[in-house]
């Protein structure tokens, strides 16, 4: 199963990576003596398919450390990605994921024993990073400045800033804009993947009416128990509202009571609160606090709930349901968009991890340069062959995809038509994000705590 802490991981056979060695050997750069400086290109020649390369410059005897919460057997598809670049530019790229991350990190910044690159998988946590340790920190280089600028979503540069100036390049990313199906039910009854937000409701009103239960949910998840719901709420505060209020209540430019966040929650209180619409297969609303978020979706594979709304890191529970379980557009589950207001609308709410430099050298700057590149990003893609990593490259190639709900999520993301925005709890003060938030809306579900009670409350914990 994946968790929330390891959304965006998966667990990745390498079996192809031979053929992709071979591929690269040619990438080689032959030994010279004269090429010793890193960044230094000289008049050394570029071996056959290196040539994207040749802008980082000849990086021999260079070494670059990366440092991550991703550990084994998740971080062979990363380590085994870094092969071109370190045969291309002959820098060497040491890789150290660590269950202790976000403890360490800090402890290493503070002992002056800094990564050269840390994977940070939340944006709150960078910011409160750079500020704690305003020295540390370097800001992104020129190149893969670039790179953002031409092959992602503008909102990612936003994301990856702290007080003005740009720290962290984007890494991979997910969607949480899914409603989990069964084709075959679908089918079976005639009934057709809803376009608009109106469509959705009189989907749930038909179900109702032809005797079943359409929604099932659940938003425990241990001690992060409740960001299920705020996702909800997130997702229908971005279709209701739209991108700026969006921005602003994340922000706190408006209060988290605001009467728009207000209209949102009711929206959500529409299908989560209706005890005519949940909580197919598990019991009734309350049940929805106590249903391990990682299990909700399952009634969907006996034929008990009809949809469930979750991330595309969801994906991969479902083969911990029942073995042999196909997650495909013709298979036993899949995912459709969660509809906008009109059909005009593309919100797109996700997440994603960042990329952020604690030194200033050719060789750290040209290596989060190559993690923002199209070459990296469809080098990486194919080495994930059971699925669970996208990225959010406008130049990726979708079809490299082994996972049906990867590419449905990587295109999502290069959509030029789509608005992507993250996960405002990630962004907000951990006060509010990863507590007074996910608490209210347990007790929102729990105690049918009133909206506007839950709404004050958080309002009143922002700091």
């Amino acid at each position: 199963m994946i968790s929330r802490r390891s959304r965006g991981a998966s667990v990745a056979a390498v079996g192809g990576f031979a053929a992709l060695a071979l591929t690269l050997a040619a990438c080689t750069p032959p030994p010279s003596d004269e090429d010793n400086n890193a960044g230094d290109d000289g008049d050394r020649e570029i071996a056959e398919g290196c040539e994207a390369f040749e802008q980082y410059g000849d990086l021999s005897g260079t070494t670059v450390t990366v440092y991550t919460s991703i550990t084994a057997p998740e971080d062979q598809p990363h380590i085994d990605s870094y092969v071109p670049f370190e045969d291309c530019t002959g820098a060497t790229i040491e890789y150290d994921g660590s269950r202790e991350f976000e403890a360490q990190l800090p402890v290493r910044l503070q002992s002056g024993n800094a990564p050269d690159i840390a994977y940070i998988p939340q944006p709150g946590l960078m910011a409160s990073l750079v500020r704690d340790f305003p020295d540390a920190a370097v800001e992104v280089g020129e190149l893969a400045q670039s790179n953002v600028a031409e092959y992602y979503d503008p909102s990612w540069r936003e994301y990856g800033s702290v007080d003005g100036t740009f720290y962290g390049t984007p890494l991979g990313a997910n969607v949480k804009s899914f409603v989990w199906y069964s084709p075959s039910m679908f089918r079976d009854a005639g009934y057709e993947i809803p376009q608009t937000w109106d469509e959705l409701i009189a989907l749930s009103d038909q179900i109702v009416a032809d005797g079943g239960t359409p929604w099932c949910a659940g938003i425990e998840s241990g001690d992060a128990t409740g960001w299920p719901a705020t996702d909800w709420l997130e997702d229908v505060l971005l279709r209701t509202a739209g991108p700026e209020v969006y921005d602003q209540w994340l922000s706190h430019e408006i209060p988290f009571n605001d009467p728009q966040v207000a209209e949102a929650l009711e929206a959500v209180g529409s299908i989560l609160k209706n005890p005519d619409y949940v909580n197919a297969g598990y019991g009734d609303v309350q049940s929805i606090a106590s249903t391990p978020f990682a299990d909700a979706g399952f009634p969907i594979l006996d034929g008990e709930c009809w949809m469930h709304r979750q991330a595309s890191f969801y994906a991969a529970n479902w083969e911990s349901a029942q073995p042999g379980t196909t997650v495909a557009e013709d298979g036993d589950v899949f995912a459709f968009y969660f509809p906008a207001m009109s059909t005009d609308e593309r919100p797109v709410l996700g997440g994603g991890e960042f990329t952020v430099a604690f030194a200033d050298r050719p060789e750290v700057a040209a290596f989060q340069a190559y993690l923002t590149s199209p070459e990296w990003v469809n080098t990486k893609i194919p080495l994930h062959t059971t699925g669970g990593w996208v990225s959010a490259n406008s130049d990726q190639d979708t079809t490299l995809y082994a996972s049906p709900i990867d590419r449905l999520s990587a295109e999502q993301l290069a959509d030029e038509s789509a608005t992507f925005r993250f996960d405002a709890s990630d962004l907000m003060p951990g006060e509010i994000g990863t507590s007074a938030f996910w608490t209210e809306m347990v007790n929102w579900i729990a105690s049918d705590k009133d909206n506007a009670a839950v709404l004050d409350d958080i309002e009143a914990a922002w700091p």
